[in-house]
């Protein structure tokens, strides 16, 4: 069984991998074939946000089926 401390730091892992991937994706891929014009800044401040809320969301559902 996992400390909540591992939890929330393998979900932290998890999810700032996914930012990469997301960033990465919404600036090369998304805005590009889509044509949105925005800022970087921008664009950084809404996955930070999402990144914030998933990381969350991730440890909540880690802790309920752990303890569970």
């Amino acid at each position: 069984m996992q400390s909540r401390r591992k939890s929330l730091l393998e979900s932290a892992c998890n999810v700032g991998s996914g930012f990469v991937v997301s960033l990465a994706l919404w600036e090369w891929a998304v805005c590009p074939l889509w044509g949105i014009e925005r800022s970087s800044g921008t664009g950084v401040q809404i996955t930070l946000l999402f990144t914030a809320v998933s990381i969350i969301r991730g440890y909540c559902w880690r802790r309920w089926f752990n303890d569970g």
